[in-house]
């Protein structure tokens, strides 16, 4: 761990008044915490999965052939 990183633990440790090994810990046990709740990936992996079905059940899709072309992405009139 670098210097200025040390110093910033320290100071984050202090404010909450603990020390630098209790913060470490509480990240570790919320890092493998088995208690069912999802974590940020977890999250974000079923929000997509959420957002993929809605739009297959709208009968829309993220086809690559939707998109617009080169030109027509910088052509202005196109996009009004």
């Amino acid at each position: 761990m670098d210097d200025e990183l040390y110093r910033l633990d320290r100071i984050k440790a202090a404010e909450q008044s603990t020390s630098i090994s209790a913060l470490f810990k509480v990240y570790i046990v919320r890092l493998t915490s088995s208690d069912g709740s999802e974590s940020e990936f977890q999250r974000l992996e079923r929000e997509e999965r959420d957002l993929r079905e809605e739009l297959r059940n709208r009968r829309l899709s993220l086809n690559p052939a939707h998109n617009l072309s080169r030109e027509e992405l910088h052509t202005r009139h196109a996009l009004r």
